[in-house]
């Protein structure tokens, strides 16, 4: 009841880049939307067009470009009312993108470190220099830590509940039947991916005069810890903390912080208008996901709806937000990419070249809705994927 008492509701500034003549707005770093902008910072600096859509060098270009942004997130992401700030203006800085942008390699994939933006803000060296170097030895792949996240009393509950694969993403079991032919008999793969795809809610509206609402709800889901007996389930986004300062010390769980959670809607405005609202379902693939679908637009010249179907690549090279009770259950996964099945022998046989270890899925996405302004034949247009139960309503 105290808790509530002083509760109340912030209205916050969106942090936002210039892709290209369009302002993408993101919320701030307790979430993490703004890894889409650095995506698209990084992007900018490579002709995407000319590399084709989908081709080996596209995907190896913008996999390691959000495998540059998800590093960062991975480290200095966090409640921004709390001390120390983030470094977010350093993180968005497009000086800061074309530094990381040199570091992509076109002829295979890197296992990139968080860097240092520190450097371009005039605060000298970073202050979790120490843990820094602790992080990057936790995420080797070759590093070896059964280290746990939580308590000990918890771990034989949070195995118990994990028998079940957990249905908070729409159409889980549709997932599991496309994705699961090589997950399903091992189980620990599969509550990894359950982690990694785990679903939300996303709506995205719009009217006539210009007013646009992106909104990505998500916490309650079954199996929740029930409120009383109000009904009410509590949110689990608490898992998004951590307990371990080296994995990031801006995201340590203390008294009335903020989780930093993987929810992302999104708003772009072109020309001082609105462009576009979209959001996404599908825990940590949220922002690989919604990068795309604008890509698919802004680059490829595709419809809304097209963008919202079109064939996406998931990265597993990040620290996952959620489930697990080790370090190692949460750890990332370098080289390990999912592409449609429909992708070409040429094109795969490029990737494993380039040091990748291929899935493959006819669904390679989570839910995407959107809303495309077209000012110039003054309608809007909706897309919606048949990736889960997602539809449009106009009137």
């Amino acid at each position: 009841m105290q808790d509530l008492a002083k509760w109340k509701p912030v209205e916050e500034e969106p942090v936002q880049v210039n892709y290209k003549g369009i302002d993408v707005y993101k919320l701030q770093q307790w979430t993490q939307g703004p890894a889409l902008l650095q995506s698209l910072n990084i992007l900018e600096n490579f002709d995407l067009k000319k590399m084709g859509y989908n081709s080996a060098q596209y995907i190896n270009t913008v996999y390691q470009a959000m495998s540059l942004a998800f590093a960062d997130r991975d480290f200095y992401y966090g409640d921004p009312c709390f001390s120390p700030l983030n470094p977010i203006k350093g993180l968005l800085s497009k000086e800061y993108a074309k530094q990381r942008a040199a570091l992509i390699n076109p002829e295979r994939n890197i296992f990139f470190t968080p860097g240092n933006p520190y450097d371009l803000m005039g605060n000298g060296k970073n202050p979790f220099e120490k843990y820094l170097q602790q992080h990057n030895a936790l995420s080797d792949s070759n590093y070896k830590t059964d280290g746990n996240f939580m308590p000990k009393h918890d771990i034989s509950i949070q195995a118990e509940e994990n028998i079940e694969i957990n249905s908070g993403f729409q159409n889980n079991s549709l997932l599991y039947s496309a994705r699961g032919s090589s997950i399903a008999a091992d189980s620990t793969e599969a509550l990894y991916y359950d982690r990694l795809w785990r679903g939300t809610t996303t709506v995205e509206a719009a009217d006539k005069e210009g007013w646009i609402v992106s909104i990505t709800p998500s916490g309650g889901w079954l199996p929740a810890c029930i409120a009383g007996n109000t009904g009410v389930g509590m949110s689990q986004r608490m898992q998004s903390f951590v307990l371990d300062s080296a994995i990031n010390p801006f995201n340590v769980v203390a008294p009335g912080k903020r989780p930093r959670v993987t929810l992302t809607p999104t708003i772009a405005i072109k020309d001082g208008k609105p462009f576009l609202a979209f959001g996404v379902q599908g825990g940590d693939t949220q922002d690989q996901n919604l990068l795309q679908f604008f890509l698919n637009m802004v680059e490829f010249g595709m419809t809304v709806q097209q963008a919202t179907e079109a064939a996406n690549i998931n990265t597993n090279q990040l620290w996952l937000s959620l489930g697990g009770s080790k370090k190692a259950d949460r750890k990332p996964r370098p080289g390990h990419l999912l592409v449609i099945d429909k992708t070409s022998e040429q094109v795969r046989g490029e990737l494993k070249k380039m040091g990748y270890i291929l899935s493959f899925d006819d669904r390679t996405s989570g839910p995407i809705n959107a809303i495309y302004f077209d000012w110039k034949h003054s309608s809007l247009w909706g897309g919606s994927s048949n990736h889960g139960e997602d539809y449009g309503i106009a009137w």
